[in-house]
């Protein structure tokens, strides 16, 4: 580490209060120290953390005596006094422990944000979700002070009496510190103010930590992670994924996967390379990558939910290969003659999300979906933090103004029950199923379920459950820094659902506004593909992508096996990379030759290369339909290929590339942005341009061609 991050200037100049000087001399520091720039960056979200917390604290009632005794015991302790704001004056006084401190004080009363609010027996208060009396009960507002008790909405009384012993023992003061009496009473909130909540560890930790009794070895740990930072920007969780490896087809001719059309990798992706930074592997989803792109594919004439089209190619990564793209179009369904809506918004409003790009971005997406109803539509909203609790019943999609305005009432504390959550918003949406409209359930959170059902096999669990009920689940994950991607993709993929990251109102408009038919409207579930390949024309293949979607060949005549949906117009792409007969295969692992199997003859130029069989159910029914689609050998040679199979090569690639795949051959991120540049075809909205831009990011990021 090149830089001082006790240098009591660093937390004076995230206060904005140090003279012209001292401030250009720390701006010439961070612009020519990336580590220090970084820290910075931690330090002025950390304030922002204590500024918005202590912001909404209520006034503590202390009659006279007792203000005085607990300001003299401060005061005339050794280790210092009282902090005093501003707080550039007291921490240049504390010297090197100056960010220890900050840091110390947002640590401590995030613990006992998540300590006090752990348990749903008793009365969880949800801060702030409603500022005032509402004006027209029939539209299901609430009251103004408002708790969460047994999974119900109740209103707060007159006064709330908090037991701060447990507190004060996070710190472990000294045993004649607790000697004092322990119960403070906070009066009731005025109507327009949010609901009172114990915040009251805040408050006395800056004291605390004022006399040295918390903070021991914080600076040490700090340090320790954001040198750990610097490998990995975030605490946020992906699962691992083990790449496809290529299958001989003597041995293997069947290859068996769910079909996925969830989008947030590519999201995911984007944000990390917008901000500088390299996306952790496991985070990239090469199928998502492709599938974030709509493809210009015929939609069906035959009455059938979805067409399917074949492509191939040669593979930009290595040309002796082929490269096949299955392509899926779903049928189009005009906005006048959609289905009705009837939606459960499930909204985490714990203290997670609490940031600029979560919960206030979550509130301006689903207003840009209200925005989208009609009277035929029913919004009810479900919320939860300690505990879960209806804030709006079922409303029509008519009644914007009350739907908006029980959204823009909704602020973020307290822990995270994201269990109880789900259970009450498909008991919502159970009791008040619709058969003739699309039911379905918007979780819309960052994943970080901390109290209740967590484990993620017993989460698993509840939403298989649930998803037999009929309602289908769209995911909406939001954030960064906390962010469980390894969670959401499990529910959406279990919960007959799509899952997409949200990471700016763009991205929002994108998939509530544009794609709004393809997200709600299901056209077909339990889609299932089977590729048979012909052994005397492939040698080996390999799936690129759908590594968590891979299923057993038994599978796919199995309709008790859950797979992908598809909504309204959405298209769908998968490819294979082939291997023909006659090539060397550099990485298949050989296997002794079978005695008792029939050899196969020579191919003749119009013979079958595979034959792709793919298996859907409609939306409400339990019996698959299975449907066939050859394609001939002579196909693998195509001379002329489509823009649209050389773009999904593109971003097949560019994900291999960020992957470090050994699949990658000769691949750079110039042959990328060369192959994509040509196959941009009619992009209107310009998702393909922008796809260069994250190209050009990741080359300039990694410093590789």
């Amino acid at each position: 580490m090149n830089f001082d991050p006790n240098d009591p200037r660093l937390t004076a100049y995230v206060l904005n209060e140090l003279p012209d000087a001292e401030r250009a001399e720390v701006e010439a520091l961070l612009a020519s120290n990336p580590e220090a720039a970084a820290f910075v960056e931690e330090l002025r979200a950390t304030t922002g953390l204590i500024a918005a917390s202590l912001a909404n604290e209520p006034d503590l009632t202390l009659d006279p005596a007792r203000r005085a005794t607990i300001r003299t015991a401060a005061e005339t302790h050794p280790a210092g006094r009282i902090v005093a704001f501003p707080w550039w004056r007291t921490l240049a006084g504390f010297g090197a422990a100056a960010a220890a401190l900050v840091l110390a004080v947002v640590g401590l009363h995030l613990q006992r944000v998540k300590e006090s609010r752990s348990s749903a027996s008793e009365l969880q208060i949800v801060t702030g979700i409603v500022h005032e009396q509402p004006t027209d009960a029939a539209r299901g507002a609430v009251p103004a002070s408002v708790a969460i008790k047994d999974d119900r909405l109740v209103a707060t009384p007159p006064e709330a009496t908090f037991d701060v012993a447990a507190l004060e023992k996070m710190a472990e003061p000294p045993k004649e510190e607790l000697a004092r009496d322990n119960a403070f009473t906070m009066s009731a909130p005025a109507p327009a103010a949010a609901p009172a909540s114990p915040v009251l560890a805040s408050t006395r930790a800056v004291g605390l930590a004022a006399k040295g009794i918390i903070g021991s070895g914080f600076a040490e740990r700090r340090r320790q992670e954001r040198e750990s930072a610097i490998i990995s920007p975030s605490q946020d969780d992906f699962d691992v994924i083990r790449e496809n490896g290529f299958q001989r087809v003597g041995d293997h001719p069947l290859s068996t996967f769910s079909i996925d059309v969830d989008t947030a990798s590519y999201a995911v992706v984007r944000k990390l390379l917008n901000d500088g930074f390299r996306p952790p592997r496991d985070a990239v989803r090469i199928e998502e990558l492709i599938n974030y792109f709509t493809y210009d594919y015929p939609p069906p004439v035959d009455g059938r939910p979805f067409a399917a089209h074949l492509e191939a190619m040669p593979a930009p990564w290595n040309p002796q290969h082929s490269l096949v793209r299955i392509g899926i179009k779903g049928k189009v369904i005009d906005r006048a003659e959609r289905p009705p809506l009837n939606l459960v918004y499930l909204l985490d409003v714990s203290g997670s999300m609490n940031d600029v790009n979560k919960l206030p971005l979550v509130k301006r997406s689903l207003q840009a979906l209200v925005n989208q109803l009609d009277a035929r539509d029913r919004v009810a909203i479900v919320v939860y933090a300690g505990a879960a609790g209806l804030v709006l019943p079922p409303t029509p999609g008519d009644q914007g103004p009350a739907i908006l305005e029980a959204l823009e009432r909704l602020e973020a504390g307290g822990s995270t029950a994201g269990g109880a959550g789900i259970e009450l918003a498909y008991r919502t949406a159970r009791e008040h199923f619709r058969s003739n409209a699309v039911n379905r359930v918007i979780l819309c959170t960052d994943g970080d379920f901390n109290v209740g059902t967590v484990q993620r096999g017993d989460l698993e669990a509840q939403i298989e459950r649930e998803a037999k009920s009929g309602v289908f689940l769209t995911v909406l994950g939001f954030g960064m820094g906390n962010y469980k991607d390894s969670t959401l993709e499990l529910l959406s993929n279990k919960g007959n659902g799509n899952y997409a990251y949200i990471d700016d109102f763009n991205e929002a408009r994108k998939v509530l506004v544009d794609q709004m038919l393809g997200t709600m409207v299901t056209i077909a579930k339990d889609v299932k593909i089977q590729v048979e390949f012909n052994p005397a024309v492939v040698a080996a293949y390999r799936l690129i992508g759908y590594e968590n979607r891979m299923l057993k060949k038994e599978d796919f005549n199995n309709d008790k096996v859950d797979a992908g949906e598809i909504g309204a117009g959405h298209t769908v792409t998968a490819l294979y990379e082939l291997i023909p007969v006659g090539q060397p295969l550099p990485d298949v692992p050989e296997v002794d030759a079978l005695k008792y199997q029939v050899p196969s003859s020579p191919a003749a130029p119009d013979t079958e290369a595979l034959t792709v069989k793919m298996r859907y159910k409609d939306p409400a029914g339990d019996t698959s339909t299975k449907l066939e689609f050859p394609l001939p050998a002579g196909a693998l040679g195509n001379p002329a290929p489509s823009d649209d199979v050389r773009f999904a090569a593109s971003v097949a690639g560019f994900g291999m590339l960020l992957r470090d795949s050994e699949h990658r051959g000769t691949l750079t991120y110039a042959d990328v942005l060369r192959l994509a540049e040509s196959a941009l075809g009619d992009d209107r909205l310009g998702y393909r341009a922008e796809f260069l831009k994250l190209v050009r990011n990741a080359e300039a990021i990694t410093g590789k061609p």
